[in-house]
């Protein structure tokens, strides 16, 4: 949603389109924070391109395929608890944070953001889609 006006087709088009080659093909999808942790710009770090590696080395390989999982709270992706070559905190977005509260104030706001964004897309996605959006909390 966020990238909507870089898109030529309406991105419930790209939803669908990725639906499909994820079902047709049986692939895995995998989320890779490559950028920022530990807090927002000027306090936080990028995250080390070492570990950036190893974490794509290890999806490809298929390492990360019977590793223990987590549940993200508020988007609901499952979360390896261990990658080969990667501090487990590493993958623990929270612990890196100097303040664990300010990070869940975050995910709230990203989360809030998200559904503000994604609402003008709700009545052309599948039910299932919109239901699979990130949990704003009250």
């Amino acid at each position: 949603c966020f990238g909507a006006p870089f898109l030529p087709l309406h991105p419930g088009e790209y939803a669908r389109l990725l639906g499909e080659k994820l079902e047709k093909y049986r692939v895995g999808c995998w989320l890779i924070n490559t950028g920022w942790t530990g807090g927002p710009y000027g306090v936080g770090r990028r995250i080390d391109i070492s570990h950036t590696r190893a974490m794509v080395d290890a999806v490809l390989n298929g390492e990360l395929d019977d590793v223990s999982m987590r549940a993200d709270p508020v988007f609901h992706f499952q979360v390896p608890q261990t990658c080969p070559g990667v501090p487990a905190e590493e993958l623990d977005p929270a612990h890196n944070w100097p303040d664990p509260d300010a990070y869940v104030a975050k995910t709230h706001e990203v989360a809030e953001a998200f559904h503000n964004c994604f609402e003008q897309y709700e009545e052309m996605v599948p039910p299932e889609v919109a239901a699979a959006g990130p949990t704003v909390p009250d």
